[in-house]
């Protein structure tokens, strides 16, 4: 390791002074101008990881649902999946050393971390539409060649097609071809070989509106189109032409205003869904006879998913494990639903994508959602051999059902939540149980739900366990949640400090609108008395 290089290097990209930032679940984010001299040491980093895994490891330049000034990176690990939590760690370190300390920093990685120097390294990178990300990404190529690193550059990507190419990559091709083309060619034949079986497909126009929030969702679809021409049509919204990324579009959008993006005009009896800006999380909606909006998050897409594969699971006779992994956000409707109507077994984690994944992989078939619509369904290889041996041997109902199991397989990416073939997914899922939006909304009523912000002086001073659904600390909080959530029917309450800002997330649930909203602000209060709040003081509403 050349470490004079890498300084000569390293001061093309110098680092602001006393400028420190976390890597958290999401990688690095922040404003595009501060994020040149961390986009040259992910380059290193990821060389190192490469070398030390023996593998292809993936950098993503993008900032997913942020504004469109803003960038960031995150690093792929080689089933697909994110970067390790020490390797978390190790990023922060570089990330925040001062120029003069970075070299005694990777070598302390390497020491630490027993990497072989002479291992040969492999890197891929992707990036999203934003004006800087193609900068930064030669700022990432820069950090890879300097320490010998090799490097495959994909140009435009959504972040799940880069997991999709780095799992194919380190599978030896078992998972697929680690191309654009492969990449449609893997869905696009799943898609039409289960749509094939629904019995409406041939008379009804299966029309889907997708809002594209301005981002590179569009330009991957535009890219499909003609895959799926047959089963499926795609029309979009938002799709970068004008307008600006995530600005009034795209699936966080829409999931906390509650209303349609900007752009889109509604009409009743139509299905819509909104990516976010990098395609890794989607919401439906639609519009009723009335006017009104109505939302469908993760939560009944997971119910959706969930509930068609034990379906298919009881008509195979299979006795596989299926679990449904949720957060403390999941509306409390779809848990009962699933547990007490569905009979399928429902897990709580911590909020981020890495732990409902962990979770998600116990299981023969696992799927996950977190509410704003990021999640997949994953199944372990002795499912997915079994599902194709069957649909190959049975000719009657089990075999069918066999068939469609092993064509949901192909059409989820299992490396990570991915907006496109989670909607072909849900699309696929509506054709062959003949459902409307509307009947997929009504499976269960989401219970009234308010989420508030409090800001604090320190957001360490609150601690949680029970997957984030219990306050430990401060001594007197949990009791205190626990009165107010008394008061109110079907009501449950926690509080969570933020993973990237001195603000305490409140969510509260009750019976009616007003009773959420009563409890959200009540407990927005005692988190303010008791949490060390600062700035203008929570008014609940008596």
């Amino acid at each position: 390791m050349d470490l004079e290089a890498v300084s000569k290097r390293s001061a093309f990209h110098a680092k602001p002074q006393g400028l420190i930032l976390q890597y958290g679940t999401a990688g690095f984010r922040t404003n595009a101008q501060h994020l040149d001299h961390i986009m040259f040491r992910m380059g290193l980093l990821a060389v190192l990881r490469s070398k030390q895994t023996k593998s292809t490891i993936g950098v993503m330049v993008t900032a997913s649902h942020n504004p469109e000034e803003d960038n960031g990176v995150k690093l792929i690990d080689p089933m697909g999946e994110m970067l390790a939590p020490s390797w978390e760690e190790h990023a922060t370190c570089l990330a925040s050393a001062e120029e003069q300390d970075m070299p005694q920093v990777l070598t302390t990685i390497v020491e630490e971390e027993a990497v072989d120097l002479q291992q040969p390294a492999f890197v891929v990178i992707g990036r999203d539409t934003r004006p800087s990300s193609e900068k930064l990404s030669q700022s990432v190529l820069d950090g890879v060649t300097v320490l010998g690193g090799q490097f495959y550059d994909y140009g435009l990507l959504t972040t799940p097609q880069l997991h999709y190419m780095v799992y194919c990559r380190n599978s030896g091709g078992r998972y697929g071809k680690a191309t654009i083309e492969g990449y449609c060619q893997k869905l696009s034949k799943a898609f039409v070989d289960l749509t094939k079986q629904a019995s409406c497909s041939g008379d009804e126009s299966r029309l889907v509106k997708v809002d594209c929030a301005n981002g590179i969702g569009a330009l991957k679809l535009k890219e499909m189109a003609h895959y799926f021409s047959q089963g499926l049509s795609v029309q979009l919204f938002n799709d970068g032409t004008a307008g600006r990324l995530n600005h009034l579009c795209g699936a966080d959008f829409v999931k906390s205003h509650q209303k349609p993006p900007q752009g889109m005009e509604m009409q009743s009896n139509e299905r819509y869904c909104s990516f976010d800006g990098d395609a890794d999380r989607i919401v439906y909606y639609y519009c009723d006879t009335d006017g009104r909006f109505h939302l469908i998050d993760g939560d009944k897409i997971a119910t959706l998913i969930s509930s068609f594969l034990k379906e298919l699971l009881l008509e195979i006779g299979e006795s596989l494990t299926i679990g449904v992994v949720q957060t403390a956000y999941a509306n409390g409707s779809s848990t009962r639903y699933l547990e007490e109507v569905m009979k399928v077994p429902v897990y709580c984690t911590k909020t981020g994508v890495k732990h409902l994944h962990h979770k998600a992989q116990e299981f023969d078939i696992g799927v996950y959602f977190e509410a704003n619509g990021h999640g997949t369904a994953l199944f372990s290889e002795a499912v997915e051999m079994k599902m194709k041996r069957l649909a190959q041997e049975l000719e009657d109902e089990k075999g069918k059902a066999a068939k469609m199991l092993a064509s949901i397989i192909d059409l989820f990416n299992q490396a990570a939540g991915d907006a496109i073939s989670d909607m072909l997914v849900i699309e696929a899922i509506l054709a062959l149980k003949g459902l409307t939006v509307q009947q997929w909304d009504a499976i269960y009523v989401d219970l009234p739900n308010r989420q508030l912000k409090v800001k604090v002086a320190d957001r360490r001073v609150i601690s949680t366990t029970d997957a984030e659904r219990q306050a430990v600390t401060p001594p007197g909080l949990q009791e205190a949640i626990n009165d107010l959530v008394k008061k109110y029917k079907l009501a449950r309450a926690f509080v969570r400090p933020s993973g990237t800002e001195d603000i305490v997330r409140v969510y509260a649930e009750a019976d009616s609108q007003e009773n959420a909203d009563r409890l959200a602000g009540e407990v927005s209060l005692v988190v303010f008395q008791l949490a060390g709040g600062i700035g203008e003081r929570p008014q609940p509403s008596f």
